[in-house]
Parts: C-alpha cells; structure tokens; sequence
C-alpha cells in the first residue's frame, strides 16, 4: 500500500539585479514541479535474518529522507541511486519517503514493508496484455507474507534475469513477436522458502496496419480466384530489406487473382488517406486493384487501380484515397492481381507483397504567391497603415516555442475609429484553383487592449481602383483570437465564412471575382475608439498549407513551451537558465542547460502524448551550443536523439531508434533530425529492426551529448525544439 501527499516548500531564489532592473521574468516557476512516482525497492535477505536494503526512486527527486518504520530509529538521507539498510523482526512496518528535488520541492509517500520468515501464502499473479500495444504484457501480483517478487516473463530463456516486483505495483515487458510464452513468478519473503507460480501467456497482434510478413503470417491472406498465398524468404532484397514477404500464386495461366484481408477493425481515415505497399511484378503489363469493402455488406465499396511497372523488381503502389467517404467504415481490403497473357515459366504468374501501411497523402504546399516574414524574405513592398501605427521591423517582443522569429510588424490602433493596416498586391487575386487561403501568426497581449470589443482579426480584401471607396465592395473573414499567445490563422476564401459588405446591393462569391487586390488586416473591429496593439508573423497568400498534427513537442524555454516533464537523467539541467552566448544566431534570453559532470550514460529526456507517429511528422530540429572549454575526453564532438517506448520503465533503453548528428564547438547552430530521411539506427536490444515511421508505441525523446559509456564532462545549451513535418 502507498500514499502520497505533496509539501509545496518555499523556494528561496537569489536575483543578482541592477536597482533599475525591474523586469526580471519569473515565469519558470511555473514550470518546477515537485518529485512524483515516489517508490521503494524492498530487498529482504532470505536467510531468516530480517536484513532489508532499502533503495528509493521518484521522478525529478534528488535525495530522500527516510523513516525506517521503528520509532526509536532516526530518518536517513540519502541520494537518488543510494540505499539504506536495517535489520527488522517478523512483521509490517510503514516507510515514509520524502523526496526532494532540485528545487526544495518534496513530495512524502508512505509504503508498507512486510517481513516475515514464513514462505508466502495464496499467491495470486495477474498477467494482462497492454491495450495500447499487444506486444506488452503487464504483471502485477498478491500474496500474504511477500514482500516482493521476480517476475521471469519468458522460462525459456535460460539467461534472464529476474525482474523485480514491488508490491502493489505492476512491472511491464515487450515481447519480440506473437507466440505463447510461459511467465513465473516467484513470492518472497524474508525466509528461506519462495513460493511461485507458472502461467502461458498468449502474445496475437490483431490484424490492422501496419502488415509487413516478419510479424504476419499468410494467414491474414484469404485467396480466390485461384490465388494460392505463402510467407518465404524474400528473394530480392534489393529496394525492400524484409526477410520475409508474401507470396502470391496464381495456378491458372492467365486473368485476375485476388486476395482479402479481414481487419481486427475499421480503418481510420479521418487523418490518414493514403495506403501504400510494396510490389514485386514480373509482368510489364499487370496491373493491381485495391477494394476497400464494408465488413457486413460487400455493396459498399470504393476501389483504386493502378498499373505496375512491372520491372522485376520491388516498387510501392500508392492509392491515394482523398476522396473517401469517413461516414462509411471499411474492414475488408482486397487485392485483386492482373496476371495479364501468361509466358513462359510460372514466375509469370508470381507477385509478391510487403510493408502494407496507411498514412498522409503528401501535401505539397509549394511556394506562396505573396509572402512576408518580416525578417527580409518578402515579396510585399507596400504595408500601410490606416488610422493606425506600424512597425514592419520590430524585434519580436515574445520569441516562444510558438514563434521563434527575431523581426515581426508591430500593429498599433491607438483609438483609430477604422484603424487598420493593408498592402496592394502587384496583380489582382484569383481565388480559383485552390489559392483562395491566407495564413498569418498574431499575438495580441492583453496589457494593450481597451474597451469591450470581440479579440480578433479580420482579413478583408477589397478593389483598391476604387480609391477611398474600396471599402464599398469589400468581402471579409473575421476570426476570433486569444490572447496573450502567438497563434496561426488562416482565411480560406472557399471554405470559411465570408461574408461581403454588399454596400451596391451585390453579393458575389469572392473566387468568382477578378477586381480583388488589396489586403486589410483589422484588430477588434471599426467603428469604435478603443486601443489595440497586435503583432503579426508569416504571412502568406497562396495554398492551404500542409495540417500540422498532435503530438506538439516545442519549446524556447521561456516559459511558454508545449513540453512539461524535462528532466536530467544521471545529468544536471535547468531549462531556464539565461542564455551565456546570445548572438545572432540566438537572440533568446533563456535555453536549457545540460551539464554532464561524468554521468556514464547522461542525457536529458521528456515523454509526449499522444504517442508519436512518425509517418504523419518525422523531424526534430533544435538549435545547440558546447562551448569548447565545457569538454574533457576524447569523445566526438556530436548530439544524439533517441526515440523510446516510456511504457517499458528503466528498460526503454532496450527498443530504442536513434539519429546521431556532429556538432561543431562554440557556435550555436541549428540540427535536424528526420526519421524519415536520415540514417537511424535501432539499438535492436530484442532481436527485432523495425522502421521508426512503422512504429506506434514511441513517446520518449532522449538528448544526449559526447554519446555513452564514458565519465566525460561536457556542458551544452539547447534552445527552440521542435517536432514537425
């Protein structure tokens, strides 16, 4: 049994500060949090003696003080990785821990110790398989008279080694593939006999997408038309490195062969529209169908077909399924193979199939048709204001995870009654053809807003030849903004409401109309007199751009990040720490600081959910600077990023992908890390190689400098992390 309650200390904080400097920004408080996950390790001698080490662990915890459960004993320090020991008689003691981080913050737990000489009684295990991923299976277990457990979870694995089980607690493993695995767990107690019980459990991964045939077996594969299927050897490793794929025979000399596959469930296209799979042809001239059908009725279909190139030789076939219909559920894919006029040698009537996956139709955005970052990269000459102040070159007052720009434009309404600011562009906009959006970033901060007008901001495009009258025919899309934050707007001229002034009785669509070529951008509406100080980001006119999606991951340390749980890992780390080498490279007033004062495996690390999906956003790009005089050894000069599935506790580590890049000492400079495109490497702890973008079960992302295994010190700074497409 355990309980927890927090203690909320007061953090007495040193400020070394001018008698003019009265703007010190103590918004990282926010962001300091007490330890959590307190727990003990209890490890009783089983000799009969009552000697129990005791180890605590917690997250963001760097000592602990411990009540040892007997009153006339007096508590014990120690540090995060130390123990304690202490030698009970036969019966049930409460620990306390209180653990103490960085910070002052602590958090108390109480957790029960039970010794006893006798072996444990009832021993009741559960075993369950983890419902976001089938491969892990979840131990937890009872007993009277244990004080823990080791957990085996696989008896035919004669080097594992056991994993320890705290009461009330529950440990995880992944197996490496399906399959029935036998589990023991053995109770103990303070003596020398163990209780222990044996259970098989069954690992099945349910028939959905990803398919590739390392995992599946022909099974998945329900032949027709003459269509006999098999899983071998891949016999072309060339273009696709599987070792396994399935084989498709057809045993009739020529004309279509099909295939289904029945899906544990309904595919999800609300996001992902493209399904994609590798395709080995020897024929020239065959082709290949995908049929999407309704589990309970066959009527309901939707079909793709396409022509393989038919070289001998791997390719993806890509159905891009844009136009799906999300109200309909699809379970049943079917392939349908064209063998076209058999020649000579049954190889003609071979195919083979792997890698079958769902995910995002590309979006290429292309260049826009008017542009302007306010930081030089501009095709707009003519920003005006109206009734209103304006600054197209103003350092960006609030550089966040939001927007990391060093220039924006700088809107000031001071009470102007229709105060706004407005561009002509070169030509006049066609709408058409999908450039009917226009997308800008805006932040508003409350501190300059008066009255008691709606916060948001209205796009209006009008006929400048109409000179003062241009308002008279204006067409106009208002969207509603928050405060106190950068955020990214679009109006969509097709898609969103617009709505036009209609002042000469008309009421055209805007995409139909050609007179259209001037921009107006309005704070907080007209007709009023109250003041308003906005600033604007990234504009551009052209295509919709490409839909960013969840996980968010990003962060410029300054208190606005969307990444809550950093911490240091055998590492020292403040991630606000003041920025020591600010230039032009890196304006920010804070980053994060790594300091590795000789950790064997140092880094620095926070979890995300949701999980990631590297087939929807594949890069992380963060800015990084080791000052040369930070670095002992003789490690490369280099930062790693690391993927891990958190779920697997203290043996992430074991199913890791990684990236590594080289850095260059005493410069900031700007890396990127693409699953995708770059060359990753799997630590391949459990046998298995899968590709990142296949993976759904990652949601750690480890930093570290100098790599591992090493007593090097070296100090970095990181700043303006970002996960994105």
């Amino acid at each position: 049994m355990k309980t927890i309650k927090y203690i909320f200390s007061f953090i007495v904080i040193a400020l070394f500060m001018s008698c003019e400097d009265d703007n010190n920004d103590l918004s990282f408080l926010d962001s300091i949090v007490a330890p959590s996950d307190v727990l003990a390790n209890f490890q009783i001698a089983q000799d009969n003696s009552g000697l129990v080490t005791i180890t605590p662990n917690a997250t963001g915890a760097a000592s602990y003080n411990i009540k040892l459960g007997v009153d006339e004993l007096e508590p014990v320090s120690v540090k995060q990785g130390e123990s304690v020991e202490n030698t009970y008689d036969e019966g049930v003691y409460t620990i306390e821990l209180e653990a103490v981080g960085l910070s002052g913050l602590k958090t108390v737990a109480t957790q029960d110790l039970v010794v006893s000489f006798r072996a444990p009684e009832n021993l009741e295990v559960t075993a369950e398989i983890d419902g976001s991923n089938p491969f892990i299976l979840n131990v937890s277990a009872v007993a009277d008279f244990a004080a823990s457990f080791n957990v085996f979870f696989d008896t035919s694995n004669v080097d594992e080694e056991p994993t320890m089980l705290a009461l009330g607690e529950t440990v995880s493993f992944e197996y490496p593939g399906v399959g029935d695995y036998t589990i023991r767990v053995v109770a103990l107690s303070g003596g020398l006999e163990t209780t222990e019980i044996t259970q098989v459990v069954t690992i099945e991964k349910p028939t959905e997408l990803p398919i590739d045939f390392e995992i599946f077996d022909a099974s998945v594969f329900n032949g027709f038309g003459g269509a006999s299927n098999a899983i071998i050897d891949n016999p072309d490793t060339n273009g696709n490195e599987s070792a396994k794929v399935a084989q498709i025979i057809k045993d009739a000399p020529e004309g279509w062969a099909g295939n289904v596959i029945e899906l544990s469930a309904p595919l999800d296209f609300s996001t992902k529209k493209l399904i994609t799979m590798d395709v080995w042809s020897p024929r020239p001239d065959g082709k290949l169908l995908l049929k999407l059908e309704n589990q309970t009725d066959d009527t309901v279909f939707i079909e793709k077909e396409i022509t393989l190139n038919g070289t001998s030789s791997w390719e993806e076939a890509a159905f891009d399924l844009s136009d799906i219909s999300t109200d309909v559920e699809y379970q049943k894919i079917v392939l349908f193979f064209d063998f076209g006029t058999v020649g000579d040698g049954s190889s003609d009537w071979t195919f083979y199939v792997d890698n079958i996956k769902q995910s995002t139709v590309p979006v290429e955005a292309g260049e826009p048709l008017l542009f302007d970052d306010f930081d030089g990269n501009s095709n707009i000459t003519t920003w005006t204001g109206d009734a209103a102040g304006l600054d197209t070159a103003l350092p960006n007052p609030y550089v966040n995870a939001d927007n990391f720009s060093a220039t924006v434009l700088e809107y000031t309404d001071t009470g102007g009654t229709f105060a706004n600011i407005q561009f002509v562009a070169d030509s006049n906009f066609d709408l058409s053809a999908g450039n009917s959006v226009f997308t800008l970033k805006v932040y508003v901060p409350s501190s300059s807003v008066t009255g008691s007008e709606t916060n948001q901001i209205s796009l209006k495009l009008q006929n400048s030849s109409l000179g003062g009258n241009a308002w008279q025919t204006q067409t106009e899309i208002v969207k509603t903004i928050v405060l106190d934050q950068w955020q990214e707007v679009s109006f969509d001229f097709v898609n969103d409401n617009w709505q036009n002034l209609n002042f000469n009785g008309v009421d055209p669509d805007p995409v139909d109309r050609t007179d259209l070529d001037k921009v107006v951008l309005q704070l907080n509406g007209e007709n009023n007199s109250s003041e308003v100080t906005g600033y604007i980001d990234d504009f551009y006119y052209g295509t919709a751009p490409a839909a960013e999606f969840p996980p968010f991951a990003r962060d410029g340390f300054e208190g606005r990040g969307t990444i809550t749980t950093w911490l240091g890992d055998d590492c020292g780390m403040d991630n606000a720490f003041a920025n020591p080498f600010i230039d032009a490279n890196n304006n920010s007033a804070t980053v994060l600081q790594y300091d590795d004062t000789g950790g064997t495996f140092a880094n620095v690390q926070f979890t995300i959910t949701p999980n990631l999906d590297i087939s929807l956003k594949s890069k992380f790009t963060l800015k990084v600077y080791v000052p040369s005089s930070s670095v002992t050894g003789s490690q490369n000069n280099q930062i790693s990023l690391k993927l891990q599935n958190s779920s697997l506790g203290g043996n992430a580590w074991q199913t890791q992908t990684e990236i590594v890049k080289t850095i260059v000492l005493d410069q900031w400079q700007e890396l990127t890390f693409d699953f995708i495109n770059d060359n990753w490497q799997n630590l391949n702890f459990n046998g298995v190689d899968p590709d990142p973008v296949d993976r759904t079960d990652l949601d750690k992302v480890v930093l570290q400098l100098n790599g591992e295994n090493n007593n090097d010190l070296v100090t970095a700074y990181i700043d303006d992390f970002n996960y994105h497409n």
